[in-house]
């Protein structure tokens, strides 16, 4: 993953430990003093947060502990690889697309993140400026033209 992803997977990890944990525990307490507990929905709901948020906190915990992190600043070249921003331009089409290939756990399809194991990602891989590469998607089969590379 680049350092990035990891920033942002312990900015989570820290706000879920510091700020939601305590505050779920306040609604436990808060919907507890409200009596019956089998027909109270705020303690329900309360309880079924803190499930989520301790699960999180956890798979936060293994994800960071096991992470490699690959210093992407170092990296340069016009060889795709983890870590590059890569442009691409559709064939058929010519839409010019932007994406940077990060780790699993840091794609954002929608920021322009994408997983080195999307099928995209694998693709793009080893690909150089020039290039094509072809994709299989739920929609067909598309063409792209590696158009830029850059790193940092």
């Amino acid at each position: 993953m680049t350092k990035e992803g990891l920033e942002q997977l312990e900015d989570e990890h820290r706000r879920l430990r510091n700020d939601e944990r305590p505050a779920v525990i306040k609604a436990i307490a808060a919907a507890r003093e409200h009596g019956d507990l089998s027909e109270n929905a705020e303690y329900h709901a309360a309880r079924e947060r803190q499930s989520f948020i301790e699960g999180r906190i956890m798979e936060l915990e293994d994800i960071i502990s096991r992470a490699d992190v690959i210093d992407t600043s170092q990296l340069s070249g016009d060889t795709v690889r983890f870590g590059a921003t890569v442009m691409l331009a559709d064939e058929d089409t010519d839409e010019e697309s932007t994406y940077r290939i990060v780790g699993s756990h840091e794609a954002d399809i929608n920021s322009g993140r994408l997983s080195v194991t999307s099928p995209l990602g694998k693709a793009l891989i080893g690909k150089k400026l020039g290039d094509s590469v072809e994709v299989t998607t739920p929609r067909g089969t598309k063409s792209y033209e590696v158009v830029d590379v850059r790193f940092g």
